[in-house]
């Protein structure tokens, strides 16, 4: 867990029927105008994601870091449709309305950056850069059946440890060098212990309704037009190197396609998606928040 302290931010979603989280990491020390960070994360996690990035980031920075509705601490939507980008982003522009914010930087992983996307065609006058993880306009089929082969209802976990196994063997493929304690620190990232002493995944299992493949809600078809009308901002993207979402002949293509203020990074022996915290990563979003931020 990150030694930066931060302050819990509970707001109205954007419809008005649920209460949300946000994590406030307010900037140390001062002395800059730095443009605050809306960091998102993916599909089954939460906003303790970008737990082992946050200590690697310039303390001045002013970070928001949100529970999408369905995770962690938000609450969980009785209406299984609503848990799909569109309807998150509309809750991203109501935490900002809450916090008086006009323009950030977003960091968005996997289902975050799509939302990102989305943010930046919507209102690019409210989106000052854009950092990818390991998501671009087209998605592999391939790595959302892998999705889809574990996200959804699970018998809880006995203990921690037995989480730790359980995210093993769900992402092992993902994360080459990963020790017993670096799976018990993932565990404790995307878990939540009950009163019982069981773990189960911090999300409600009914976010896997839009992942069915008839369903288009959570990740549309055809994302390049949209991709396309980014061409303005500038764009930071990072691949896993063994990503089965972000294939490296998308990355090429989206290199080709924007070929201002586009910047990209391959991460060794990650797949889908870095934790953010590898030398790589971290290098890059440092060089390009210095230069944006």
């Amino acid at each position: 867990m990150t030694g930066r302290r931060y302050e819990e931010v509970h707001y109205p979603s954007a419809d008005n029927r649920l209460r949300l989280f946000a994590r406030d990491y307010p900037s140390i020390g001062g002395g800059s105008e730095s443009v605050p960070l809306l960091m998102m994360h993916g599909l089954t996690r939460n906003s303790a994601d970008f737990e082992p990035l946050i200590d690697a980031l310039a303390p001045h920075q002013r970070l928001i870091v949100p529970d999408q509705r369905g995770r962690g601490k938000s609450d969980y939507d009785p209406v299984a449709n609503n848990y799909q980008p569109s309807v998150y982003v509309e809750d991203m522009w109501a935490l900002l309305g809450h916090l008086g914010l006009d323009e950030v930087i977003c960091i968005g992983t996997s289902m975050g950056g799509l939302m990102t996307m989305m943010m930046g065609a919507l209102e690019p006058g409210r989106i000052r850069a854009i950092v990818l993880n390991d998501i671009g306009p087209h998605v592999s089929e391939k790595g959302l059946d892998r999705i889809r082969s574990y996200v959804g209802p699970s018998d809880p976990m006995a203990d921690w440890r037995a989480a730790a196994d359980r995210c093993k063997s769900i992402m092992s493929e993902a994360f080459e060098g990963f020790e017993a304690a670096d799976w018990l620190g993932f565990a404790q990232r995307v878990c939540e212990e009950l009163s019982d002493g069981t773990v189960r995944f911090a999300y409600d299992p009914a976010i896997s309704k839009g992942m069915a493949k008839e369903d288009t809600s959570a990740v549309p078809p055809d994302l390049w037009p949209m991709w396309d009308s980014l061409s303005e901002h500038p764009i930071l993207a990072i691949r896993g190197a063994k990503s089965d979402i972000l294939v490296a002949e998308t990355m090429t293509e989206m290199a080709r396609r924007h070929p201002e203020n586009f910047a990209s990074v391959e991460v060794p022996g990650r797949g889908h998606a870095p934790i953010l915290d590898e030398p790589e990563a971290v290098s890059a979003i440092r060089s390009f928040l210095s230069e944006y931020g």
